[in-house]
């Protein structure tokens, strides 16, 4: 076992009972990246099942780093640990249930590094798909996705996708207000359109996990959901502006 060189792109993934899968999505996110990585596993508790085997692996791949979240339970604050402790100038997140296409993390991370402080994977953009799926919720998803881009005009049509790479200065800069579900993915796209910074996408194909249950909560989440979205359209905003926003609708 040798020390992980200096990474370039941080992959930031919470988990949840994941148990021995979270062996497969490794090995699968390793196999794929080029860059120098690290891949930060983050967790709410010592006694979630994924927490064993994850240990095992990073015995043996010292670019996995078992993450111990301890901003609070919930995908949200696992994210925001998550991009607070990462080495890299760009952070990747990306789900540990086979649903992101994990080859597309260094293409991502190259378009950040290319000026843009978001890089959204899209399902919903000429050459993406979504494969199976919870009808509700992808409906959803696509109209909020749609609208939002040709409407609010903010850079992707897919701002609800978590599938993203973050400038992670500008994450650091905005900050992150969510406190329970995924909604960061919308959150920071809308933060990014009302300060008119760039944002990008690229086509992706998303299945639906092969194994256990999603812990998507469409019901209890989308009012949160709706915050942002509202929020993405209106004029330039100051950078104090925006950050005291965010304070106010994440209350």
């Amino acid at each position: 076992m040798t020390e992980p060189e200096q990474p370039r792109v941080s992959i930031v993934i919470p988990v949840y009972n994941e148990g021995d899968a979270i062996t497969n999505c490794l090995h699968r996110i390793l196999t794929s990246v080029k860059l120098p990585c690290e891949v930060l596993v983050v967790y709410d508790d010592e006694s979630d099942p994924t927490v064993v085997p994850l240990r095992k692996f990073a015995d043996v791949d010292p670019r996995v780093i078992p993450t111990l979240n301890t901003y609070g339970r919930g995908p949200a604050r696992a994210i925001r640990f998550g991009i607070d402790h990462v080495r890299a100038p760009v952070a990747v997140v990306t789900m540990a249930d086979g649903s992101d296409d994990a080859e597309q993390i260094d293409e991502l991370c190259k378009l950040v590094e290319r000026g843009v402080v978001i890089a959204a994977a899209s399902r919903y953009m000429s050459g993406g798909q979504q494969i199976d799926g919870p009808f509700i919720k992808t409906q959803l998803s696509r109209f909020a996705g749609l609208s939002l881009y040709w409407l609010a005009r903010v850079g992707t049509r897919d701002a609800t996708n978590s599938f993203k790479a973050y400038s992670v200065d500008f994450v650091r800069e905005v900050e992150i207000d969510s406190d329970t579900g995924f909604e960061i993915g919308i959150e920071l796209v809308a933060k990014a359109r009302r300060l008119r910074r760039p944002v990008a996408e690229l086509p992706t194909i998303w299945l639906e996990r092969a194994q256990g249950a999603s812990n998507f909560k469409v019901a209890k989440w989308i009012p949160r959901y709706l915050k942002w979205y509202r929020f993405a359209f209106g004029p330039r905003l100051p950078l104090e502006t925006v950050r005291a926003a965010g304070k106010d609708l994440a209350r």
